[in-house]
């Protein structure tokens, strides 16, 4: 355990001295470092082991949300290992009444019948809704009867496992899953760019990301397309995007950001990267970003948001613990040499006339995008609220946040 700690706080130092950027990165070294966490927890035996993996991935996770509380991937990961942690033991359960009624008699009484279905897991099983990924998981059952022996087999050999080894084995499998899937994102959405981009639009987008970047090249290998890149100031990070593109061979046009209402009568779409998605639809993304977006509502330019479903935070805007912005640093706008020109020196304790605000994030409420681009497919706004019942566990979001019965 001594082991697990000192990655603890080397990733909360990182995180707190802002040595982790983005929110890819940050889900990734948060899901290994949780997976981790997970594979060193001795559980007790035989009962209350979901409880004591998701206390001590609660645990590390408040260490780490307190050591960046704007990056809300992290608690977006936490959440969704929550979830997984609870899947998996509600499947175990379910699997062992299961078994344990395969003995039984078909003509068994009523009483029996009753006794089975009044149990929670399985009560819980039959009535909640049954999620997306349940959905297509059901083609399972079509699968060739070589398939279904192979998955007899390896149920065999999970039952001679222990349980507590069983429940820690399936959630670090689940865990890996996520995994893949955060580093894999980029590459399967990329994989619906044909299908938003057509010959020869026109595409606005702003500052800098990987996400966008992906989605725009692979657009390019079976579409001939113009793109307009407004410079993201005050970092300027489009001009790293607009001189990336350039290379890969698109026709690449950079314009300041006072430019983009002037250009946007041009555009046929415009595509953004965001840093988070709130429950509500509404994103938060580079500050700029509601300017473009209010300029492509007024034109009735379609605005998408490419991002990855690491970045659906299951908080509303309006939630005292979520931190919309990040002020960064007034060097960015104004030099110190500039600034202390502006100091008064007679009032004696030096004073400033010049206050400088500089953030880093904007919100965009949901009525101004049009759609949502994940590894999963393409989303209203309005259908947020189902890929969040899908992917986290109402017990594990604020009281306020929980849908009503």
């Amino acid at each position: 355990m001594a082991d697990v700690q000192g990655l603890v706080n080397e990733l909360a130092t990182s995180l707190r001295k802002r040595k982790v950027e983005g929110s890819r990165e940050t889900a990734r070294l948060t899901a290994e470092l949780l997976r981790t966490v997970i594979s060193a927890q001795k559980l007790p035996s035989p009962t209350n082991q979901a409880a004591a993996l998701i206390a001590a991935v609660r645990g590390v996770g408040q260490r780490l949300i307190a050591a960046n509380p704007v990056e809300l991937a992290i608690g977006n990961i936490v959440r969704r290992i929550f979830h997984i942690i609870r899947e998996e033991e509600l499947s175990l359960q379910v699997e062992g009444l299961s078994l344990s009624t395969q003995g039984r008699d078909r003509d068994r009484d009523e009483e029996d019948d009753k006794a089975f279905l009044s149990s929670a897991a399985t009560s819980q099983r039959l009535l909640r809704s049954p999620s997306l990924a349940d959905l297509l998981g059901s083609r399972a059952a079509m699968a060739p009867a070589s398939s279904n022996q192979e998955i007899q087999g390896k149920g065999k050999f999970e039952q001679s496992l222990p349980s507590s080894w069983t429940l820690k084995h399936n959630v670090i499998e689940a865990v890996n899953d996520l995994i893949e899937d955060i580093i894999t994102c980029h590459e399967q959405i990329a994989d619906l760019a044909v299908e938003l981009i057509h010959q020869n639009e026109v595409v606005l987008t702003l500052g800098q990301s990987r996400t966008v970047k992906k989605f725009l090249c692979a657009a390019k290998k079976k579409r001939s397309f113009q793109v307009f890149v407004a410079e993201g100031a005050p970092k300027y990070l489009g001009h790293v995007l607009a001189k990336a593109l350039a290379a890969k061979g698109l026709q690449t046009t950079m314009i300041t950001d006072s430019s983009v209402f002037a250009m946007i009568s041009r555009v046929n779409v415009v595509i953004v990267g965001v840093h988070a998605v709130m429950a509500n639809g509404g994103i938060i993304a580079p500050v700029g970003t509601n300017m473009v977006a209010l300029a492509a509502k007024k034109h009735a330019v379609p605005f998408v948001v490419v991002a990855g479903t690491h970045k659906l935070c299951p908080l509303y805007p309006n939630n005292p613990e979520v931190l919309l912005n990040d002020m960064r640093c007034p060097s960015e706008l104004l030099s110190f040499g500039e600034f202390s020109d502006f100091v008064d020196f007679s009032i004696g304790s030096g004073a400033s006339l010049l206050n400088i605000v500089n953030p880093a994030f904007d919100y965009v409420p949901p009525e101004l995008v049009s759609l949502f681009v994940t590894e999963i497919g393409g989303h209203n706004p309005s259908y947020i609220y189902r890929l969040i019942s899908d992917f986290y566990c109402a017990d594990d979001l604020p009281r306020q946040q929980k849908p009503a019965s």
